[in-house]
């Protein structure tokens, strides 16, 4: 039973956290490399939030939107 803990503390530390441990050594060695890095993150962040808006706007303006008023049956 313990080595089935063990597994999955090998798995987040050595497989799942490595991406983040070299973005933290990368910060070590070069700061404006790894600030670039997390620039690149926020700009695809802020273009999918965009486009996200872009889309809802869409199905408003085609009134696609259920606005019917509903509740839970138990209220």
């Amino acid at each position: 039973m313990k080595d089935i803990f063990y597994a999955i503390q090998d798995l987040f530390v050595n497989v799942l956290f490595a991406p983040f441990d070299a973005i933290r050594e990368l910060e070590l060695e070069n700061w404006w490399l790894a600030n670039t890095a997390s620039w690149i993150f926020i700009i695809i962040g802020i273009v999918a939030m965009v486009y996200w808006m872009k889309q809802l706007q869409i199905f408003k303006n085609n009134n696609e939107e259920d606005k019917s008023i509903s509740s839970h049956s138990f209220l």
